[in-house]
């Protein structure tokens, strides 16, 4: 009984809360203030990273206990300023405006994910041992930094946007990817989905994509409601199955 109490003790003693880390940074005269987490004892032969890319209204709640049930698992995580000081949206209206912006001006949207991905990796993230993430807004980001060829190992769309103007190459995309879809999501259309489908195909990508019954778009913010006639809804079963096939994703491609 000693031994087990003592075993108990320890691990309650040794268990630690990851910590955010305010960091600011630049994209030429736009300040950008993104978050680290760092593990509290970190393995130093593997140091994996992690960018997160939040949703439409910005760097939140959901995407900060994200990035630091992460550190606690071990990895490095940072979470990305897309908009800059100044430009954060208060309300609907205003996120739909700036991610608007981005998804129409996507080269600038890459510069800011380039941008956070070195900021990650200034955090102690190995360079070559990278996977992105993003949720709606993010999840369409984490797709256009694998058009752009960004030297990350994967990246993980949860419930995002998946089109692209039919004008743009498909260019060879290298890295891993892996979309998680809400099949009654009713911001996705199946034609913007066969297009990405094809897309991927032509592009010659490694990819998967994983539809969850029952849920639409955000099915991983709490904070969006259960009410599915909206458009957008927190689904337990979908987040708990999203995160669960997102650990798989990384045990494969990350060192």
């Amino acid at each position: 009984m000693k031994t087990i109490y003592l075993f108990i003790v320890l691990c309650m003693t040794t268990y630690t809360n990851a910590q955010l880390k305010p960091v600011a940074y630049n994209d030429g005269n736009q300040k950008l203030n993104g978050f680290a987490a760092v593990p509290a004892k970190p393995n130093k032969n593997n140091k994996p990273g992690i960018l997160i890319l939040p949703a439409w209204k910005g760097i939140g709640n959901h995407s900060k206990e994200v990035a630091k049930q992460l550190a606690d698992m071990g990895y490095y995580a940072f979470i990305a300023d897309i908009y800059g000081e100044g430009n954060y949206p208060t309300n609907t209206q205003e996120a739909g405006k700036q991610a608007g912006y981005y998804k129409n001006n996507y080269e600038a949207y890459q510069k800011r994910i380039s941008l956070a991905l070195e900021q990650l990796i200034k955090s102690g993230a190995e360079a070559d041992n990278i996977v992105m993430i993003g949720y709606c807004f993010g999840g369409t980001g984490v797709l256009e930094a694998a058009r752009a060829g960004m030297p990350v190992r994967g990246v993980v769309s949860f419930h995002g946007g998946l089109g692209k103007d039919a004008s743009r190459p498909d260019n060879i995309i290298n890295t891993k990817v892996l979309v998680l879809h809400g099949v009654d999501d009713p911001h996705v259309s199946e034609k913007e989905i066969e297009a990405f489908q094809k897309e991927m195909d032509n592009s010659k990508a490694d990819w998967q994509m994983i539809y969850y019954s029952g849920a639409v778009h955000a099915f991983t913010e709490k904070e969006a409601g259960n009410d599915n006639s909206k458009g957008a809804a927190y689904n337990e079963k979908a987040d708990k199955r999203s995160w669960q096939h997102f650990m798989l994703f990384l045990k494969e491609v990350l060192k």
